[in-house]
């Protein structure tokens, strides 16, 4: 099953689980209609009296579900409805800011970028691998200060979510280990479990807040005597109403918990296997589940709304009663079987003490040795990056060695990058100048890092962009940008993604005003000519979507529903490859072939603006998940059709890829048998 397919089963998955909670909601409509409809008329009208053995008579029953009653009961249904649409609604207002909530709401905190701290930096790095191998943004790293070893994704969509991390897990768990976990935890990212995650967190909270009304309730007449009158039944009646809808209320949350242990059993096994695929190292995600089996603090962990999200961590985060049915994870040892199935049975035993017992140099050497080995057993790293590095320039040259059908081969890895990719992403960051890497980790210098992205190779143009600039960014980051100015211009091309990849961490710590003003000067910077490069538009579409985030439109369309902008950016496409109108026309027309529609005769490299271009990735990404992949098998003929791909080509598919929610892994070379 590819990426496309996992979206479209996560799409499935949400519209069953939505049906499940749909079947529930009105099992408890029906159910607490009747209770607070019996007890509703007899507080208007039946003495308690009158009822045999404080129980109601089945002539008094009929007449309290009876016609005349309708309103009655239609009324209680409206207010239960309403009761758990809002409960959930508040929940996912609550959580609306995607990933960020989830991590705050465990008690986590946000790993400053530009940290010094050993533990905090390796995982930083094994953070950043990940996202550049996938071809994914940087996202964001929690801290929580607990003991225990565990992890979460968590967000929306890939542009707002967050690792987070136990301080435990990282330092109980050597570096491949740890590669391990966080290849489990991009996995939930790239195959759509966050989103559907935070959904069963808001309908489950929609559910559980009838529960708590009950509760509040029986609270409510906690120290009121029940049988101080006669002539008033309010006591009994509360107590009885009270009563029902805890009971409903929190069995109705006992039977969604059900279901979303089920679904989540089943996503921990997917994720399991995706990191191994990542990776390529069965034993990183084996041995950080047999030291959770061995450590006396286990997955467990302490925060106190754990439980909410105890279906998004990488182990069992909180104990369950009835195990086997509410367990949001398999039993430890099947998830260690399915990745090694030669495994002993035993656990490993490990303990903090022991891990603060080794030095700070011991650790890092031990991760240094470990890092060498991967890139040994890849076989392929130092040839791509020596070939990388001797090709291309500024203006956007060929990406040298790259064989014609990188573009498909990327493609196909969507969603399931390998440990090709993984070794690929340490040698850029290997490759990066040291003082590049650390800019592009604070704030005011990665503002500089995207400003010298965007400078003009044409003097007198990049003089009258920093001009503009000095009048305009804030007077600490134009600073920034004079010192890193040289290494800026004489960067390798092929390293200008990953820069801003990981820059966008820092980048998404401005305030309102600091991005107002960051913005406003990108626009300046590509305006400065006249004119919009592709390169420009593809950087700046990258930066901005990912740091305002995504709509999340309802609607989706066919391929043949857009045939317009289909036509748009195929358009855009082929001249962006091709000097004169000849060649792009034979691009179009091959990647036209690839589709099974028809569309418009190709259009002259002025007929589509940008903003059209905008307009149209807009829609292009509401496609159905199953769509997408014809769409970008064209796209990539289109860019292949000439048997080269430049630095221009690569950074727009991206940013074309990024628009349609596809993050593409980079594209590379074919390795050499």
């Amino acid at each position: 099953m590819n990426f496309f397919e996992h979206q479209d089963q996560a799409r499935r998955n949400t519209k069953m689980l939505v049906l499940f909670f749909g079947l529930a909601i009105i099992s408890l409509i029906v159910i607490t209609t009747l209770a607070v409809g019996i007890v509703l008329h007899i507080m208007t009208g039946v003495d308690t009296a009158s009822m045999s053995g404080g129980a109601l008579s089945g002539e008094q029953l009929s007449r309290a579900l009876s016609v005349d009653n309708w309103a009655l009961l239609s009324g209680v249904a409206a207010a239960v409805i309403a009761v758990v649409l809002l409960g959930s609604l508040f929940k996912r207002m609550q959580l609306s800011s995607g990933g960020v909530a989830v991590a705050e709401a465990m008690g986590g905190r946000l790993v400053n970028i530009s940290t010094q701290d050993a533990d905090e930096k390796r995982i930083l790095n094994i953070v950043e691998e990940m996202a550049i191998a996938s071809g994914m943004p940087v996202p964001p790293v929690y801290i929580m200060e607990d003991d225990a070893i565990n992890a979460f994704a968590a967000g929306y969509t890939p542009q707002d979510a967050v690792i987070g991390i136990t301080r435990g897990c990282i330092r109980l768990l050597n570096r491949t280990e740890l590669q391990g976990v966080v290849a489990h935890e991009f996995s939930h990212i790239l195959h759509g479990d966050m989103r559907l995650n935070i959904r069963l967190v808001s309908l489950l909270n929609g559910i559980l807040v009838i529960g708590l009304i009950g509760y509040f309730l029986l609270r409510s007449v906690r120290y009121q005597r029940v049988g101080s009158s006669r002539k008033n039944n309010t006591v009994p009646v509360v107590l009885a109403l009270g009563a029902c809808l805890a009971v409903v209320g929190y069995a109705g949350t006992f039977f969604g918990n059900l279901i979303k242990a089920a679904v989540s059993r089943q996503r921990e096994y997917l994720a399991d296997s995706s990191a191994v695929q990542f990776t390529r190292e069965p034993e990183g995600i084996a041995g950080a589940l047999k030291k959770i089996g061995g450590y006396s603090h286990g997955s467990q962990l302490s925060a106190s709304n754990a439980a909410e999200f105890s279906h998004m961590f990488f182990g069992q985060g909180v104990k369950m009663a009835f195990s086997s049915l509410m367990a949001t994870h398999p039993p430890l040892n099947e998830r260690i079987r399915r990745v090694e199935p030669n495994w002993d049975g035993r656990f490993v035993r490990v303990s903090l003490e022991e891990a603060a017992s080794r030095t700070e140099a011991s650790q890092d050497a031990t991760d240094e040795m470990q890092r060498k080995r991967e890139q040994l057993l890849t076989g392929i790293l130092a040839g791509t990056a020596a070939t990388a590095a001797t090709s291309g320039g500024m203006s956007g040259g060929v990406a040298g060695g790259m064989p014609q059908h990188a573009a498909q081969e990327s493609i196909a890895a969507i969603g399931q990058p390998g440990s090709r990719h993984l070794a690929y992403a340490q040698s850029v960051l290997e490759r990066l100048d040291e003082q590049l890497y650390q800019a592009a980790h604070e704030p005011y210098s990665a503002r500089a890092v995207i400003y010298g992205l965007l400078l003009s190779e044409q003097p007198d143009i990049r003089q009258q962009q920093l001009d503009s600039l000095q009048l305009n960014a804030l007077p600490d980051v134009f600073s920034e940008l004079q010192r890193l100015l040289n290494k800026l211009v004489a960067l390798d091309p092929h390293l200008r993604l990953p820069l801003v990849e990981l820059s966008l961490p820092a980048l998404k710590q401005l305030t309102d005003d600091q991005y107002m003003i960051f913005k406003r000067c990108l626009t300046l910077l590509i305006r400065a000519d006249n004119r919009v490069s592709l390169m420009e538009w593809a950087l700046f579409r990258i930066v901005t979507r990912n740091i305002e985030g995504v709509g999340r439109g309802r609607q989706r369309f066919d391929l043949n529903q857009c045939s317009e902008e289909v036509a748009q950016l195929l358009t855009m496409v082929a001249h962006a490859g091709n000097q004169n109108m000849e060649q792009a026309t034979q691009a179009y027309q091959a990647a036209v072939a690839t589709l099974a529609m028809p569309l418009p005769a190709i259009g002259s490299r002025e007929s589509v603006s940008l903003n059209e271009l905008d307009k149209a990735l807009g829609k292009l990404a509401q496609l159905k998940p199953l769509q997408k992949p014809a769409l970008l098998k064209a796209l990539a003929v289109c860019i292949e059709d000439d048997g080269e791909i430049t630095i221009t080509e690569a950074e727009l598919l991206r940013a074309v890829a990024d628009s349609l929610d596809c993050p593409l892994p980079p594209l590379m070379e074919r390795p050499e048998a």
